[in-house]
């Protein structure tokens, strides 16, 4: 069985901060709060779901697997409009509890270059 390789995860946390993307490069956009009627750093789960990084590269293999995107080796994560982009860094180095199978599947397939 031939190993696979670790995909790179890099983090973008100022806008504007990186230039066009290869088409080896997956993309994850991490959105605000997305104006349905709370103020910013409030607890959602409509805008959890939007910033749960460990859930969107999870469903990136995914859809590489199942032939729905082309297949990727490396991701930038789009964190410019997140205000707590601590807490995508604690789901990115492993420091938030993994809360499914998906969360230990990314930790195995993606490592974060800081």
């Amino acid at each position: 069985m031939t190993p696979i390789e670790p995909i790179p995860v890099t983090l973008v946390t100022e806008p504007g901060r990186f230039a066009g993307l290869d088409p080896d490069t997956a993309l994850i956009r991490l959105a605000a709060n997305s104006g349905h009627g709370h103020a910013d750093g409030q607890t959602c789960v409509a805008c959890a779901a939007q910033t749960d990084v460990r859930a969107l590269l999870f469903n990136l293999l995914e859809a590489a697997r199942q032939g729905l995107r082309p297949p990727f080796s490396r991701v930038v994560v789009d964190a410019s409009a997140v205000a707590d982009t601590e807490r995508v860094v604690a789901a990115l180095t492993g420091k938030l509890p993994a809360q499914a199978l998906r969360d230990h599947i990314v930790a195995r397939r993606f490592y974060f270059l800081r």
